[in-house]
């Protein structure tokens, strides 16, 4: 398991050096959630195949089986 004090001085020195690339990445992580509620949004059965489908379609995601 890594020093905690190390992780924590690498992740500062990154926010210092990088702060675009921070940004990116928790830029990346919300759009990542979002994706992630869409999709069970598309497989929830309890929701009208056509509805799910039909967003699906749209997002160009896979279109759900039932």
């Amino acid at each position: 398991m890594p020093d905690q004090g190390y992780v924590d001085q690498l992740a500062t020195e990154l926010q210092h050096r990088h702060p675009d690339l921070v940004s990116a990445e928790n830029d990346l992580a919300v759009h990542r959630r979002r994706l992630a509620i869409v999709v069970r949004f598309i497989h929830n059965e309890s929701i009208a195949h056509d509805i799910r489908a039909g967003l699906a379609r749209d997002l160009q995601l896979p279109e759900p089986t039932q």
